[in-house]
């Protein structure tokens, strides 16, 4: 409207949105025209306020004046601030930016939305340090951010506490570095004077991001205020080679495994110092603090994963902690779950994996409030769940020694899995299991149950564990300290995993399936405690229920389930003979309606959808009963069509055989066929043709005469 320049500023627009661009310059009217409106809030305070920019809005106007005050009491637009004032416009732009993004839930990390707010906030350091600002200062201009929006945006107040503590933290992890980062970097410019260059290597760029955390961007703007450029294609494979040298490393030390699913891609922005302890075995909830956090956006979501300094509401991530109640998934038991908490906020927590490492990560989601890295948090495992784990290990502790017992010493594990009041087992055994041998071991089991044995657990030297005979349960490297479960030495084995304290807490035991999944190996299913108590009342209510229904006291059931499936089978047999009599009069009929070709009679019928066994039963009959038949006989099953031909011996005779008549006919149907002479039989596809493939026969049989 203005033309260029400043001497206007848009307050408001009005788009009135008419055509549809192809993007090669070829204009159509759009189905649904539209006006789109739309006004600058804080460019409408300019021109109300009657300022020259939206830095000089009362708002912002605050947050500069406090810039300048921290600067050391410096002016601004005065002549001679010029490249001052560009900085205190920077520092004051990206100060309310980070508080609103980080109140918005993004959080500073390497990837996606979290790297822009991470560039920004280390954007704002580096103009705050020009400015000559020393120290810790943006959590005071996102203080002063806060108060001048609140009434406007009321989560800012409510989220204070957490928006500083993210901002403090990402400030204090840059502020370490730059002043380091900075003195090489004008090592590196000295360097390029020297030689006459203008352009900053890519490796050289690379070491500034990835040794002081000096974004791309930042080095760049840098060099450019003094004329240098940087090799950017250089840096990307500076890059790339980091991190496929990172993920070899990875993978030769094992270490892709120790973070489940896409937690693996950010092991390597995670300090390979943390490290968490597991007090489990003895407690279930301690104080802690978190030591290190990382936020999972998943595959539906926006963004990458990566390490972080916070999680906030709705967040999904996984949390270490210095010290964890949870027990990690390891040796085919899974992981707990409950909670984490710290004050009012709270982070359910879903799964736990243990990594190679000694790592325990905790999965989860932020139902409420905010979590950071050194925040004193409690964790609290759900107690349910973790007894019904228990009682399914140790059960599956007992049904290794029941094996044993039952089907030999040869019996070796070869895979578990343990989850609440369910085990799953596999192991070694030649043959199938008969049902009295898992009725057996049932048995053996419960009996062990039943028996009350004290169950110890005590960590020893691997060679005394071996001397009271204690039993490895997996092929494992074990180390020179190990755990051993003793069951009043009924059961001895190695065992990491989380027990009862007595067989008798498992309540009760039930095999629920067994089969083989591979030569000699074999897998028993069974469940433990309440989830077989509730298996056991549903036994019991369909049992009632069937008794309900046959009208007999329950403990009449099976005979009156017997007496009728013999009623059953009576009336099966008689209806097959009706069956029988029925078709044969049919065959008579056709018989008496049958087409004279020469000396033979031709046959043909489509029968419906009768069986194929009704099929053969009614063209035996026809063969054996007429020596000069020529008989095809058609049944339709959904789209499938069956086709039968038989031919009487005199038919045979004459040369005329089933097989070449069956693969005429089904030929037309779009099939195939064939059988010996008297008899064949075939299939076809084209039920619309089924009327002319029969019509077809006689004349077949005639030109075969």
């Amino acid at each position: 409207m203005g033309g260029e320049g400043d001497r206007y500023m848009e307050v408001w627009n009005i788009v009135f949105s008419q055509f549809n661009n192809d993007g090669h310059g070829n204009y159509t009217d759009l189905v649904q025209k539209n006006i789109d409106t739309g006004m600058g809030l804080e460019r409408l305070a300019v021109a109300v306020q009657d300022v020259g920019s939206i830095f000089d809005v009362d708002t912002v106007k605050s947050l500069r004046d406090l810039i300048c005050q921290l600067a050391g009491g410096i002016e601004y637009e005065k002549k001679g601030t010029e490249e001052t004032d560009v900085s205190v416009r920077i520092v004051t732009d990206h100060a309310r930016s980070m508080t609103f993004m980080i109140s918005d839930g993004i959080m500073p990390s390497n990837n996606g939305r979290g790297y822009v707010l991470r560039r920004i906030i280390r954007r704002a350091v580096r103009h705050g340090r020009k400015l000559g600002i020393k120290g810790s200062f943006l959590p005071t201009l996102a203080q002063n951010v806060i108060d001048g929006s609140k009434d406007g945006y009321p989560e800012l107040e409510e989220k204070k506490d957490f928006i500083l503590s993210v901002v403090r933290a990402e400030e204090e992890k840059f502020g370490k570095t730059y002043e380091q980062g900075m003195d090489i970097l004008a090592k590196m410019e000295e360097k390029l004077e020297e030689e006459g260059k203008k352009e900053l290597s890519g490796e050289d760029a690379f070491k500034l991001y990835d040794t002081y955390g000096f974004p791309l961007d930042n080095t760049k703007e840098i060099l450019e205020e003094k004329g240098y450029t940087v090799d950017e294609d250089g840096f990307a494979a500076a890059m790339k080679k980091q991190r496929e040298t990172a993920r070899t490393d990875r993978k030769n030390s094992g270490k892709n495994d120790e973070y489940m699913g896409a937690a693996a891609t950010v092991y390597e922005d995670m300090d390979p110092a943390v490290n968490s302890v597991f007090v489990g075995y003895d407690k279930l909830t301690c104080d802690s603090k978190i030591v290190a956090m990382a936020q999972l956006r998943g595959t539906d979501t926006d963004g990458e994963d990566a390490v972080t300094e916070a999680l906030t509401d709705g967040m999904t991530g996984a949390i270490i902690t210095a010290e964890t109640p949870f027990y990690g998934t390891m040796g085919g038991q899974v992981g707990d779950r409950g909670v984490i908490t710290s004050g009012d906020n709270i982070f359910v927590v879903t799964d736990t994996k243990k990594t190679k490492a000694g790592k325990y990560l905790h999965y989860g989601e932020v139902t409420e409030g905010s979590f950071s890295v050194d925040d004193a948090v409690v964790s609290t495992l759900d107690l349910e769940r973790r007894q019904a784990i228990a009682r399914a290990h140790s059960a599956t502790h007992l049904m290794q020694k029941a094996l044993q017992i039952v089907l030999g010493d040869h019996v070796q594990q070869a895979g578990s899995l343990v989850e609440p009041d369910y085990l799953r087992f596999d192991f070694t055994h030649f043959a199938a299991i008969t049902p009295d041998e898992l009725l057996e071991i049932e048995r053996v089991v419960n009996d062990s149950i039943l028996a009350g044995y004290n169950i110890e657990t005590r960590e020893m030297p691997i060679k005394e564990a071996q001397e009271m005979g204690a039993m490895a349960l997996f092929s494992e490297k074990y180390g020179d300290v190990v755990r051993v479960v003793n069951m009043d030495g009924y059961s001895v084995e190695l065992c990491g995993g989380t027990h009862l304290t007595n067989t008798a807490k498992v309540g009760s035991f039930h095999i629920i399936s067994e089969g083989s999944v591979a030569s000699g190996v074999r897998r028993i299913e069974a469940i433990t405690g309440k989830r077989n108590v509730e298996n056991l009342i549903d036994v019991q209510k369909h049992f009632f229920d069937a008794a309900a229904l046959l009208k007999v006291k329950p403990d009449d059931l099976a005979q009156r389930i017997s007496a009728q499936l013999g009623e059953i089978k009576e009336m099966k047999a008689l209806i097959e003979q009706f069956k029988e009599k029925e078709a044969l009069g049919e065959a008579r009929n056709f018989l008496s309606s049958a087409k004279s070709v020469g000396s033979l009679k031709v046959i043909t019928a489509n029968l419906g959808s009768v069986d194929v066994p009704a099929l053969r039963k009614m063209g035996d009959f026809l063969r054996d009963k007429e020596p000069t038949v020529v008989a095809v006989l058609s049944a339709v099953n959904g789209e499938k069509i069956s086709f039968l031909a038989v031919c009487g011996k005199d038919a045979v005779k004459a040369g005329i055989k089933a097989g070449d008549v069956i693969k005429n006919v089904t030929k037309i149907c779009g099939g195939s066929g064939g059988g010996k002479p008297d008899s064949a039989m075939g299939g076809g596809k084209d039920a619309g043709k089924l009327e002319e493939a029969l019509a077809s026969v006689a004349e077949f049989v005639s030109s075969k005469l």
